[in-house]
C-alpha cells in the first residue's frame, strides 16, 4: 500500500531538505514518490499501477505519494512543475524525476535502470 508523506514523514524517511543541501537518502528500501492531486486524470490512472507495484515489490522498495495541494512545502522543493511527477530513488546514487503518466512497463523499466530493482 502507498504510504501518504507529508513534510515531516518525507525529511524522516526520504530527503531531509531543511538540513542537507546535497542529496543524503534517509531510507531504507530504494522508493518510488508520486508527486500527484486529487483532480488530476493522469495522476488518477497513475495511481492503481502503483499500488500494484507497491504489493508486487514489497520489501524490494516502497511507493510514496504527495498531494501537491496539501503539501505545497514539498511540490515547491522539488519544482513539480507539472503532475504527475514520479520521483525514482535508488538506495544510492541521485534520484531521477519522470514527468507525466507512466504505463506499468515504463515504472518497471525506470525501477531496473535507476533504482537496481527487479
Amino acid at each position: 500500500m502507498a504510504e501518504h508523506l507529508t513534510v515531516d514523514t518525507f525529511k524522516e524517511k526520504v530527503f531531509n531538505f531543511a538540513e542537507n543541501k546535497e542529496w543524503k537518502f534517509e531510507g531504507e528500501l530504494p522508493c518510488i514518490i508520486d508527486f500527484y492531486a486529487d483532480w488530476c486524470g493522469p495522476c488518477k490512472m497513475v495511481a492503481p499501477v502503483l499500488e500494484e507495484l507497491s504489493s508486487e515489490y514489497e520489501g524490494k522498495m516502497n511507493v510514496y505519494k504527495v498531494n501537491t495541494e496539501e503539501q505545497q512545502e514539498l511540490a515547491q522543493a522539488f519544482a513539480i512543475q507539472s503532475i504527475p511527477s514520479i520521483l525514482f530513488v535508488p538506495k544510492d546514487g541521485q534520484p531521477q524525476m519522470a514527468a507525466g503518466a507512466l504505463p506499468k512497463d515504463g515504472f518497471k523499466d525506470a525501477m531496473k535502470s535507476i533504482m537496481n530493482v527487479e
